[in-house]
């Protein structure tokens, strides 16, 4: 990735999930927006009130002119709002997006600071911005975009329990979700192809993991060889694995140590083409989707980020 660029002050939208983080954000955002705004930056608030809706503030906005966005909440709300800028935005004029990281995972933005808030404040105040790839997920049903990663198999798997039985404890509630999955763990065919590459996979993984960035799940580095800005997808895939050694190696994927292990294997790939039989569970951005995916494209520079 291309190192920051100053470029000059413009209005920005700002987007804001109150839901986010246990309601957190609705907490902390109005005082942390004010100072932003005492600070010199003009902005432009709106407020969600349901899934979805981000999309359809950011496609509007971007319709009317709106280049320059800010994430107020989570990975969720990030997810939501490349969605509305998307696909319009592919040949259009290419847009901006900053963060106010105060949702559960937050996980983009730690490829770039452990520092969070503060972080975000001093380069949406600096108006830096570097450009940032995004992933286009054509499926069965459309095409979705994403900037951090897409996952099949046990991620995804534990990722719905999470949001199903565990989702009041944050990040820790992704802990609990892994624990209640390895009772019934399973491993999973997800039939795929890298670019160049004319024979399938069709052998059974533990997961397979299509990142952009390096972390998930809040601090988990699942890809630790990723960079938001070289225009790959970063492919980290785990072979079949017994409970016990799961558990033992857990730890390793907070360390980004995990790829180093005999049975994971990671490549860089300009597109993931699949063949599987219907629709799979897959996180996306932290989302939990039925999709039948049929492929993976990079956008390359498609989106500044202000990090």
């Amino acid at each position: 990735m291309s190192g920051p660029i100053a470029v000059s002050k413009a209005p920005f939208l700002a987007i804001v999930n109150p839901a986010a983080g246990g309601g957190r954000c609705g907490r902390l955002a109005p005082e942390i927006l004010e100072r932003l705004g005492e600070s010199g930056i003009e902005l432009e608030i709106a407020h969600t009130t349901r899934a979805g809706e981000a999309v359809d503030i950011a496609r509007k906005a971007y319709a009317k002119g709106m280049r320059n966005f800010l994430s107020v909440g989570g990975d969720g709300t990030s997810f939501e709002i490349i969605n509305g800028l998307f696909p319009e935005a592919e040949t259009g004029e290419r847009p901006a997006l900053g963060f106010l990281p105060l949702g559960t995972g937050n996980s983009f933005l730690r490829d770039f600071t452990s520092d969070g808030i503060k972080y975000s404040l001093e380069a949406i105040r600096a108006t830096q911005r570097r450009s940032c790839d995004v992933i286009r997920l054509k499926h069965a049903g459309g095409s979705l975009y994403f900037m951090n990663l897409l996952s099949l198999g046990f991620p995804a798997d534990a990722g719905e329990t999470a949001n199903r039985r565990f989702k009041p404890w944050g990040q820790l509630g992704y802990i609990f979700a892994v624990l209640a999955r390895l009772a019934g763990l399973r491993h999973t065919a997800f039939p795929h192809r890298h670019s160049g590459k004319a024979e399938w996979d069709r052998r059974p993984f533990l997961f397979l993991a299509f990142s952009n960035s390096k972390f998930t799940g809040g601090k988990m580095m699942i890809a630790p060889k990723a960079d938001p800005g070289d225009g790959l997808i970063e492919c980290v895939r785990w072979l079949p694995v017994g409970r016990m050694q799961l558990l033992w190696n857990f730890p390793r994927l907070f360390s980004g140590t995990h790829i180093d292990h005999a049975l994971a294997s990671r490549a860089g790939a300009a597109r993931v083409d699949f063949a599987l039989d219907g629709p799979v569970t897959a996180m996306v951005d932290g989302e939990i989707l039925r999709l039948e995916c049929r492929s993976l494209e990079v956008l390359p520079g498609a989106l500044d980020v202000m990090v």
